[in-house]
């Protein structure tokens, strides 16, 4: 999974970044916020409510999730 870089990149995220939280392990640490855990498979897309990052689910769903 890529990190944020720029305010208007889109993260794209398949089903082996699940669970998919913010920020991502790779984050520099000026940039780390709590964990939150992000449901990216309601919608298809999710933007974290403390950086603003975006992210989309591509691929296939897991098997097992609605």
């Amino acid at each position: 999974m890529a990190e944020k870089q720029d305010k208007d990149q889109v993260i794209e995220v398949t089903a082996k970044d699940l669970p998919l939280h913010c920020p991502g392990p790779g984050a520099p640490l000026w940039s780390r916020h709590p964990r939150v855990f992000l449901d990216v498979l309601t919608e298809g897309e999710v933007t974290c409510p403390y950086c603003s990052a975006s992210y989309k689910f591509t691929g296939e769903k897991p098997k097992g999730h609605h």
